[in-house]
């Protein structure tokens, strides 16, 4: 046999298989990952077939053999191979590049090994009688009566027990009383608690009505759903009782949650009801413990998955269940090469693997619940909280108006007023603003210059450190450049340097300004930068010790506190006036969403919503906590302007270090799609726009970037372009990278 393998190499050179000729003895399958010669080097790659000699094209003497199999199961399922090729399809990228996405990067490049201990098990019959025996060394009496109950303990469990018993244990194993030996331990991404066992409470009608409604489909193997459910309907334990139906039926499920903040809670809650059986992957795991949890995944140890994006590819056998929560997420779309979309990933799975999707939020993307309506889901809705608990009661500030009365804080008389009233009662509050940082942006008011970033066309955010003035500094959001603040103007030379907007950080000094006994905790991308980040804050909260939670979207959605009774929304309009035609989908999602935060439990919650412009209709349906009318709204209006789910927008995207060429390649790539439609009156028909620009970021991490953009109906008939776009990404070089992006996360 000769096995076909596509090599870990991302090289358009190399992107096809290769036939190595399998040696005597060696089986590998194909999934299996195997060690080979490539010109006058060793690579890794994947066995992507097996045929025999006589379908060879050259004479099999030419081949050379395979050097060694690298795993003794193969590492990649069936299935995920052809997901795999599916993905480089859509994403324009070799197989090899897709492939890497199916496992965890350090197993890929050898950094990381299966993590063993020592063990020890009692091999004599009597074994009081052995270690009375023992009288000139008390040690290995106790160590032999430790070992009696016949139970295999490790080195380390001895070793808190008895003083260096290593040396006496080798001793009782010369003299054939117990057994040494090495077991395979996986490194625990959990911490030392385990999590207390809960049992499934009793359902609402309204759980059960959902649950009615999908299972039928789960139990058949099919089924694509949209879950639309209000903040606080208790979607997460459908999602449970689902988990625990595939579990019963010998399948697994995979829940993925947007963004890493959330993932403690939901671990938290699945682990406690399903105990070792759950795993949980997501890019703040050490490389050991990614490794481990995918290896007890794959072997089968794993059944349930909780994860962020990169959690889809988990290698779960006999998938049953696919729940994306919070499908609204832009965070499921991938930001890097290969940009693939979560969500087209999992209908390809449950589509392939026979399980049953699950797309959940309180306020769905207008494109899934078009869909949904169109009758691709079937919608399930959850319009009630649990218990009937009413929605929060929410209140709209003119921030005109406070200005107007002197107000000049970034708190509101109203909001200052019902945070004086909540924490005098004992409960707990959120405060969010979307954007990180003391202020965003420097300025001379002299000249109006304003300082951005060298490598990025953005400008930089102070940051400051309320126990060091000394160190504050700017910085920059995309590339994370920073500097010392300038004391006169770069560009005049003018002493009139001043500072605009606000971002957390300042929300957190002036809480502490109002309430000076008040425990804070801030949650950005700045505080979340250790590996338990996350987990840390969201338990100093959820245990009473902050009183007061100050963070950007990650504490927006999901996140479910009891005492929380009050959320204030500190600048509303901050995301309204993009320049992105999602702005306003964008900007109803997150208000709907942190609103939701409040009122959870007994007591009611309420909302204070401040604003620039109250009467702004996407602040207002938000406040009202009506998706329907938002959603008539903003379909109507992307009907009239032709935007998705009416259109498809794509764009062939360059990126260079140099303007020039990058302006230059982009013109190249205008000049071939007119030429193209010019000659194509039919495919010319379906394109209602092409434009070459630059980028509305021109310039990132020190790359310039420019598209060739285009808007077409999305129809059949439009898929000879799209193919045309994905041909013209091969072109990049080592001077210019094009990329081939459709309804991309941002156009940013």
């Amino acid at each position: 046999m000769v096995a076909q393998v596509v090599v870990d190499v991302v090289h358009t050179n190399v992107a096809k298989p290769f036939s190595y000729l399998i040696p005597e003895g060696m089986e590998p399958v194909v999934g299996s990952r195997v060690h080979v010669p490539l010109g006058r080097r060793m690579v890794d790659g994947f066995v992507v077939g097996l045929v025999t000699e006589d379908q060879l094209d050259c004479p099999a003497e030419k081949l050379r053999p395979i050097s060694k199999m690298l795993d003794d199961y193969p590492a990649l399922l069936p299935s995920m191979l052809e997901l795999a090729r599916e993905i480089a399809t859509d994403t324009h990228c070799p197989l090899s590049e897709a492939l890497r996405l199916m496992l965890p990067a350090a197993m890929r490049t050898g950094r990381i090994k299966q993590k063993q201990e020592t063990c020890v098990t009692l091999t004599c019959a009597d074994p009081e009688a052995e270690a009375a025996k023992q009288k000139r060394s008390p040690k290995r009496a106790m160590l032999l009566r430790l070992l009696a109950d016949g139970r295999t303990r490790s080195l380390n469990e001895l070793g808190q027990l008895v003083k260096d018993p290593r040396e006496s244990l080798k001793a009782l194993e010369q003299a054939g009383l117990v057994r040494l030996s090495q077991r395979e331990v996986f490194r625990s991404p959990y911490g030392e608690e385990d999590e207390k066992p809960s049992i499934q409470p009793p359902l609402t009608p309204g759980q059960t009505e959902a649950l009615e409604s999908m299972l039928p489909a789960m139990e058949r193997g099919e089924g694509a759903f949209l879950l639309h459910g209000v903040t606080g309907s208790g979607k997460t334990e459908v999602y449970l009782a689902m988990a625990s139906r595939a579990l019963e039926m010998g399948k697994g499920a995979i829940i993925l949650v947007p963004e890493i903040a959330l993932t403690p809670q939901m671990v938290r809650w699945f682990r406690s009801r399903f105990g070792p059986a759950t795993a949980v992957l997501h890019s703040r795991l050490t490389d050991g413990q990614r490794y481990d949890e995918w290896r007890r995944i794959r072997l089968g140890d794993a059944r349930i998955v909780v994860g962020a994006r990169s959690a889809i590819f988990a290698p779960v056998e006999d998938l049953g269940l696919i729940v994306i929560d919070e499908e609204h997420e832009q965070t499921y779309i991938s930001d890097k090469h290969p940009r693939y979309d979560a969500r087209r990933v999992a209908h390809s799975r449950c589509r392939r693997e026979g399980a049953t999707l699950v797309l959940s939020s309180a306020t769905p993307s207008i494109l899934s619940f078009a869909m949904a309506r169109r009758g691709d889901y079937t919608l399930v809705e959850m319009p009630k909280r649990v218990a009937d608990r009413p929605l929060p009661a929410v209140s709209i500030v003119d921030m005109r108006r406070e200005l107007e009365a002197g107000n000049r804080s970034i708190f509101s008389a109203l909001l200052i007023q019902k945070l004086h009233r909540c924490l005098d009662s004992g409960q707990q509050a959120m405060l969010f603003l979307n954007r990180r940082g003391f202020h965003t942006f420097v300025s001379c008011r002299s000249c109006g210059y304003v300082v951005k970033c060298n490598a990025c066309d953005v400008s930089m955010t102070l940051h400051r450190d309320p126990n060091d003035p000394d160190a504050d500094e700017l910085r920059c959001h995309l590339c994370g450049a920073a500097h010392k603040p300038p004391e006169i103007c770069p560009e005049c030379g003018s002493k009139y340097i001043r500072y605009f907007g606000s971002g957390t950080q300042r929300v957190e000094e002036e809480m502490h300004k109002l309430f000076p006994g008040v425990a804070t905790v801030r949650m950005d991308i700045d505080t979340t930068k250790g590996r338990d980040a996350h987990a840390r804050l969201l338990d100093d909260f959820g245990k009473g010790r902050a009183k007061v939670l100050i963070g950007t979207q990650m504490i927006a959605k999901g996140l479910d506190f009891p005492k929380v009774t009050l959320v204030g929304v500190v600048a509303a309009d901050m995301t309204l006036n993009l320049p992105d035609y999602r702005a306003r989908e964008r900007t109803f999602q997150l208000l709907t969403q942190v609103a939701g935060r409040a009122g959870r439990a007994q007591t009611p919650g309420e909302v204070v919503i401040q604003t620039y412009k109250p009467e702004d209709p996407c602040i207002l349906a938000a406040a009202a906590q009506d998706y329907r009318a938002f959603f008539e709204m903003e379909f109507s209006r992307r009907r009239t302007g032709l935007y998705p789910p009416f259109t498809l927008l794509a764009r062939l995207l360059v990126e260079s270090v140099s303007e020039a060429d990058a302006m230059q390649m982009n013109e190249r790539l205008y000049d071939t799609v007119q030429t193209y439609l010019l000659s194509h009156p039919l495919q010319k028909k379906r394109t209602l726009m092409v434009r070459a620009d630059a980028a509305p970021v021109k310039r990132i991490r020190g790359q310039y970037r420019y598209h060739v953009l285009f808007k077409l109906f999305d129809h059949p008939d439009a898929s000879p372009l799209l193919s045309l776009m994905s041909e013209l990404t091969s072109l990049s070089d080592e001077r210019c990278r094009i990329y081939c992006e459709v309804n991309p996360a941002t156009m940013m």
